[in-house]
């Protein structure tokens, strides 16, 4: 059963590890990678990565990508998004911590915080607007 429009933005909200894929190009499969990322219901999505990476330098052809989360307890249920890039910006240490906040325990933060800062390389924050979205709720098959 697809879910509601609410269903669905607030499972996307919810801190899932996402699938993102993007094309690939020259008769390739689209990139398939896992990412984090952020989204609060009826807003935009954004990740973060690295400002040379091959997923950057992708999405910047393609010009959007997709995203899919998904949970197999207490039901089978998940949320694919898809969209255009708005656009691409610096990242903060705010914006990191804010990203790493949402996935890690408030004890470990800081210490990912510091490490990821010094030692990623440039970031960047990549938004998208979504677009098109497929949702299902398998119950409890």
């Amino acid at each position: 059963m697809a879910l509601t429009r609410e269903e669905r933005e607030q499972f996307l909200a919810e801190p899932h590890i996402a699938a993102l894929s993007v094309d690939a190009g020259g008769g390739r499969a689209p990139l398939t990678v896992p990412i984090w990322y952020q989204y609060a219901p009826g807003g935009d999505v954004w990740i973060m990565t690295g400002l040379d990476s091959r997923k950057n330098r992708l999405i910047g052809a393609a010009g959007r990508f997709s995203l899919m989360v998904d949970r197999v307890t207490p039901t089978i249920r998940y949320v694919s998004v898809e969209g255009p890039v708005l656009g691409t910006e610096p990242a903060t240490v705010e914006l990191l911590r804010e990203m790493a906040a949402r996935y890690l325990p408030a004890g470990k933060v800081d210490g990912y915080v510091d490490f990821a800062w010094k030692s990623h390389g440039e970031q960047v924050i990549v938004r998208m607007r979504p677009e098109r979205w497929v949702s299902s709720d398998l119950g409890s098959v």
